[in-house]
């Protein structure tokens, strides 16, 4: 399964191509755009949020509600888009001068990105490395997410920092945490901890500041077997880590006890391996984060992601203009105070396409049910091994 994105931030639409889908994949518009509704909720969201209501057209590869194994074209509107077709239109009469920008912001790919496309209008920089390109990748991952929940696989993701007020994950039912999340503001799985985060988030707004934190995205029913100790790009950590860290803002990525790893002794690292005539071999702690030697071992699938804090503030940073060399304080657009939220909607999204991806290499098969007849037959191997 690969898929390509297209489309700038101000433009007409985000488009998206993806390849690899089998036939017979029950898809429709209105599951994708609970997805996208998520992505553009939470408590923090700048202005943007306010012009657009995000929804998805599927152009190609789905008929009657089903895939039919050829390539599938998503589309997102930009509703914005009527305020700067003079501006990002294509036509040679686009207006080139209109919001040029030739100061970078801090923390933004506009210099860099500049530096390497030779642009010294950076609008044609932020433009598409801007956030608003996950609107249509969660569109992506929702597809691949519908997939893995034919498989019996579930991906669910919960913030579980935002600056400084900081919880973990409940050891309850998924049900549970499924609905305990659905009613917070800010995902996060602990009702008392999203209290103080939202009064962090208020307390930062009012200060022109803004906030990062850390999302940890938790895959459950994934069978033992997928990825690959024989090559590093096979190997199902790399991949995860890579589509994570793929995110815009994203500076940290871990698996299971991740980083807290290095600070213990062995003993209280790896997981006892332990055999059961109704469970098949399992482990009673996780500290792997499901994934040993680069394979899943059929535990629940656990990493985590870093994002910092949003670069453009209502207090602004100094910067440099590439014309003048002046130095001058970087200009403020809409923004997010916190996007954690957000992040993490997209954080689940990345990791259902990378585990739907590797399900459709390791099973193979052009239609649903010849690939989950395989993911059965490879449950029961996995139960006998």
């Amino acid at each position: 399964m690969r898929f390509l994105t297209a489309g700038e931030s101000h433009g007409p639409v985000l488009t998206a191509i993806i390849e690899g889908l089998p036939a017979g994949l029950p898809v429709t518009e209105q599951y994708i755009n609970t997805e996208l509704a998520r992505r553009q909720g939470g408590y923090g969201r700048g202005g943007r949020m306010q012009i657009e209501r995000d929804r998805v057209t599927i152009l190609s590869g789905v008929r009657g509600g089903y895939t039919l194994g050829s390539p599938v074209t998503l589309q997102v509107e930009n509703r914005d888009w009527k305020n700067w077709q003079h501006i990002m239109g294509s036509g040679t009469d686009a207006d080139l001068a209109g919001r040029r920008v030739s100061r970078p912001r801090p923390g933004h790919a506009d210099l860099a990105g500049g530096i390497k496309y030779r642009q010294r209008d950076m609008r044609n920089i932020l433009e598409r490395s801007s956030a608003r390109e996950t609107a249509v990748r969660v569109a992506v991952g929702t597809i691949a997410r519908r997939l893995l929940e034919e498989l019996g696989i579930t991906v669910m993701g919960a913030v579980v920092r935002i600056g400084s007020v900081e919880t973990k994950w409940p050891d309850l039912e998924v049900r549970k945490i499924k609905d305990i999340l659905a009613a917070s503001q800010v995902l996060c799985p602990d009702p008392a901890s999203e209290v103080l985060m939202k009064e962090e988030i208020d307390r930062t707004r009012e200060s022109g500041d803004s906030l990062g934190g850390i999302f940890e995205i938790h895959t459950y029913g994934l069978p033992a077997g997928l990825g690959s100790h024989v090559h590093w790009d096979r190997k199902l950590d790399g991949l995860l880590a890579g589509a994570l860290m793929g995110i815009q803002a994203i500076k940290g990525v871990e698996v299971g006890a991740g980083f807290n790893a290095a600070t213990l002794p062995g003993s209280l690292v790896h997981d006892e391996i332990f055999y059961g005539t109704e469970k098949g071999f399992y482990r009673e702690t996780n500290r792997a984060g499901g994934i040993e030697g680069g394979i899943s071992n059929g535990e629940a699938i656990v990493v985590r992601a870093a994002m910092k804090p949003i670069p453009t503030l209502y207090k602004p940073l100094r910067s440099v203009d590439i014309e003048t060399k002046e130095p001058f304080q970087a200009s403020v657009e809409r923004s997010d105070v916190c996007a954690v939220p957000a992040a993490c909607v997209v954080g689940e999204a990345v990791t259902a396409q990378v585990l739907a991806s590797i399900c459709l290499e390791e099973f193979g098969g052009d239609h649903l049910e010849e690939i989950r007849e395989r993911v059965t037959s490879h449950r029961n191997y996995q139960m006998g091994f």
